[in-house]
């Protein structure tokens, strides 16, 4: 009987996962409501900025770096698109890119950089250990990779991760998602934060 329980609990579990595509286990989706925390970081204007001063608004949060040479810049542009496409509404949103390259990324360089996005994208950075801070905050990964001379370029977690107006981790934009997947839930970002 126990045997012919597992059985059917397998099946079922199948069956949902081929059903809705994007459902996840109680064990990931406890890990997922566990994203985020306090930090302290400094913006592109040189002032700080905490979790705390985001509260009130809704954002989207993703980790980069300026010399990346594919997915920020993607991730940026369809950001600003999809941040477009939603009009007026969208100045409800912060959209925070947390550089892992403190390195290279100056707050002049993240400023001119996020500039051609869009002028309201809020470019962080700060120490080695306030950036490890945040990124085991949100569970993100990052690692410097050496290229050939002195040269060298970072792998990092390509999530966008959406918070909402207290904080709290409610969803997450995977890297290439459609950009009507974007659009529909930066909006519904935007409708849990009234």
């Amino acid at each position: 009987m126990l045997k012919s329980l597992y059985l059917t609990l397998g099946l079922l579990t199948a069956v949902a996962q081929a059903t809705w595509p994007h459902a996840v286990s109680a064990a990931q989706a406890s890990t997922d409501l566990a994203l985020g925390g306090p930090f302290a970081l400094t913006t592109q204007k040189g002032t700080r900025l905490s979790d705390a001063d985001l509260r009130g608004k809704p954002y989207a949060l993703f980790f980069g770096f300026t010399h990346c040479p594919e997915v920020c810049p993607t991730t940026l542009f369809e950001l600003a698109g999809a941040v477009a496409e939603i009009g007026p509404a969208a100045d409800g949103l912060n959209v925070v890119f947390v550089t892992v390259d403190p390195e290279r990324d100056t707050a002049e360089y993240l400023a001119s950089y996020l500039g051609t996005f869009d002028q309201r994208f809020i470019g962080l950075r700060g120490t080695p250990d306030e950036i490890a801070t945040v990124a085991r905050a949100f569970k993100a990964t990052y690692r410097k990779v050496p290229l050939e001379g002195d040269d060298y370029t970072m792998d990092h977690t390509a999530i966008v991760y959406l918070m909402d107006a207290e904080g709290r981790y409610v969803d997450r934009i995977e890297y290439l998602a459609p950009h009507e997947v974007q659009v529909e839930k930066l909006k519904r970002l935007l409708g849990a934060g009234k």
